[in-house]
């Protein structure tokens, strides 16, 4: 599906407005606004909070954020159902798609405290990736925030499964990170295919302001174009049979 294709009958009239894809940076958040209804360019911004970015003037009508929303109570042997329902659909892209405890773990700040409350609420008892332990302060932003009557605006996403439903369902062979650190070849490839979907190379291609890296900034804008998706209807969620935590929020990753 191409630029062209999101253009449906079902596109809300009026505008401008636009919607956001989201990626958490050493800044805080980075989002990349799509607009929609005129003229109006994407634009880049940086937010310290991610309720600064739900409140703000834009009003994007939908939120596509790269982190995770919904957290069980307790973690059975299959983990957390959209990391299970995606990682199959990513081949060597999988290890992007970390394995998340349970809420009480993700509340803790220490990480021995952490990997220990995750072994309590987990059965068979499984530890706290280093990796994931790392996104915690962010999922506790998010889920501090979150009610299921915010979820008609804030949607979890993952941008390597955004590139896999951009890409014909087939992942991007090459990896945007190589040993943590960014890997040109990746991020091209990531960028050529953003193209194709309303973006300028010169603006993928912007250094992003401070605190904020290149590979934040193609995630931001890959979630922005299932931002669109989920505004034209055209969005399916992963699992399809989707849970809810005990606090009545949808657990499910969208593309």
């Amino acid at each position: 599906m191409y630029a062209a294709d999101l253009k449906t009958k079902d596109t809300p009239k009026g505008g401008p407005f636009c919607v956001a894809g989201v990626d958490g940076c050493k800044a805080g958040w980075i989002a990349v606004f799509r607009w929609l209804g005129g003229d109006r360019e994407p634009e880049i911004h940086v937010f310290e909070q991610f309720a600064e970015l739900v409140s703000s003037q834009c009003s994007p009508r939908k939120v596509a954020v790269d982190m995770p929303i919904g957290l069980p109570d307790k973690i059975g042997r299959c983990g957390r159902g959209p990391e299970k329902a995606v990682r199959p659909l990513l081949g060597m892209r999988q290890s992007t798609v970390f394995s998340i405890p349970a809420r009480a773990a993700i509340y803790c700040e220490d990480y021995r405290e952490a990997c220990s409350m995750a072994l309590a609420h987990s059965s068979p008892p499984k530890k706290v990736s280093k990796q994931a332990f790392y996104l915690f302060p962010k999922i506790r932003e998010i889920d501090q925030l979150m009610t299921p009557e915010l979820e008609e605006r804030v949607y979890e996403v993952h941008p390597e499964v955004a590139f896999w439903r951009l890409n014909g369902q087939e992942p991007i062979a090459v990896p945007k990170k190589v040993k943590g650190t960014s890997y040109a070849p990746g991020l091209d490839a990531r960028r050529d295919l953003l193209v194709q979907f309303g973006y300028s190379a010169s603006f993928l291609d912007q250094k992003p302001s401070k605190g904020a890296a290149r590979d934040d900034l193609m995630d931001a804008a890959v979630n922005a174009v299932i931002a669109e998706r989920l505004l034209h209807g055209q969005a399916e969620p992963f699992p399809a049979d989707y849970k809810r935590d005990e606090r009545g929020l949808r657990m499910a990753i969208w593309a």
